[in-house]
């Protein structure tokens, strides 16, 4: 089967205020691939990511210009245009962050809390989703027998599966991950470099990373942002 584009960015340019970020970017982006971003700190690697959930929405005197076109169900739609609700548009397009974050609330709580946003709350169809998305996140044997416990006792790697489950828990079509292994040791490093690669069967990865060792050895293909341009490398 020929590779098929997941997302279209054209021209797209960002401002803070007076301060231009990003310039009249071009790119596409495959589908069930890993393109990583790279780049120096402060090109701003992580607002060219959040232009894909809309993250900046509500920052105060930033201006967005351009087109993005996101290939979702099966439909193309445009983000930016507004022409899909930014509830659905985050159902569909998840992030994973650099800190780990996790409710201060158990295990199970966090991971049902994005379904009950979503209005799903029959418990049978949230225990499926739930243990469905941790075995897909390598943690549904550490947690099985603990899922009242809180959140916040997991390890540092774990918190951060955790995230990823909770990101996968809604069958998103598009993930973005901003340097998602940069605060966790080696070995949980390592963990989520796996997890990452298996899960490009399900969906399509941004994976913003500092480390050029790891790219080489996640991801399909990598790009460079500087110089608030975004080129193959």
């Amino acid at each position: 089967m020929e590779p098929r584009d997941k997302i279209i960015v054209k021209a797209i340019s960002f401002c803070y205020g007076q301060n231009q970020v990003l310039e009249k970017i071009n790119a596409n982006f495959i589908e069930h691939s890993i393109t990583a971003i790279m780049g120096p700190s402060g090109q701003g690697k992580s607002t060219f990511l959040g232009l894909f959930n809309r993250l900046w929405d509500d920052a105060p005197d930033t201006r967005v210009e351009g087109e993005i076109r996101l290939r979702l169900a099966g439909k193309w739609v445009s983000p930016l245009e507004k022409d899909i609700p930014l509830p659905m548009l985050r159902r569909k397009v998840g992030m994973i962050f650099q800190e780990p974050n996790p409710l201060p609330m158990s295990i199970a709580k966090n991971m049902a809390f994005p379904l009950k946003l979503a209005g799903i709350s029959d418990r049978a169809i949230v225990g499926e989703k739930v243990q469905k998305a941790l075995q897909q996140a390598f943690l549904w044997r550490e947690v099985k027998d603990r899922m009242g416990a809180s959140a916040l006792e997991l390890s540092g790697g774990q918190k951060q599966r955790l995230c990823v489950a909770r990101a996968l828990v809604l069958e998103p079509e598009v993930l973005l991950c901003d340097e998602p292994t940069s605060s966790l040791d080696t070995n949980a490093a390592g963990v989520i470099e796996e997890l990452l690669i298996q899960l490009k069967a399900h969906c399509t990865l941004l994976v913003v990373s500092h480390n050029q060792e790891q790219v080489g050895r996640i991801a399909d293909r990598a790009m460079e942002l500087h110089d608030r341009r975004l080129r193959h490398i």
